[in-house]
């Protein structure tokens, strides 16, 4: 694969400085500026205690439902993607369970590749692959590799198919996690 030119890596750079969370973050500031404006109010009778710890405890329990349900958003905003078009080491939906973190892994590594391919020809998916590849390293930091049995393969022992099927089968995995 060639390697991104100087403005791709300054492209990625400008990317990858780029928040990924805005709904999270404008949700927060919506809920920062009625507070701020009612605090006092809220305060004073019990539906206001009630609406205060709601506007607090809500939105931290909707959002720990899956740690993969952004991932799995803009894996849909890229599947239908004409200008992306790589091979890419593609794992085993259906490979033992105590390889799972390898082959999760494995499918954010071939994200990387993605992304390169992105930057290179600049296609307009470009954000979604960078917060795919994000979203997941974040996720992926929390877990030690220690639990990685010795019969699971290495990336690069996968076939290597076409986009949409990675894609697919890329689907299938994280919505496995997810249940």
């Amino acid at each position: 694969m060639a390697q991104p030119t100087q403005n791709s890596a300054r492209a990625l750079s400008r990317l990858e400085s780029q928040k990924t969370h805005l709904k999270s973050i404008c949700l927060q500031y919506q809920l920062y500026l009625l507070l701020n404006c009612h605090f006092f109010c809220l305060l004073k009778n019990e539906r206001g205690l009630i609406i205060f710890f709601l506007c607090a405890y809500v939105p931290k329990t909707a959002a720990g439902h899956c740690k993969w349900a952004e991932v799995l958003k803009d894996l849909e905003q890229i599947k239908t993607s004409k200008d992306i078009d790589v091979s890419l080491y593609t794992a085993d939906t259906d490979e033992d369970v105590k390889c799972q973190e390898p082959v999760i892994r494995c499918f954010f590594l071939e994200t990387k590749v993605i992304l390169q391919e992105c930057l290179i020809k600049n296609c307009s998916k470009t954000q979604d692959v960078l917060n795919i590849w994000k979203n997941g390293n974040a996720s992926l930091e929390n877990k030690v590799n220690s639990t990685t049995s010795a019969k699971c393969k290495e990336c690069e022992e996968y076939e290597e198919k076409n986009f949409t099927e990675f894609i697919q089968s890329f689907v299938k995995v994280i919505q496995k996690e997810c249940k």
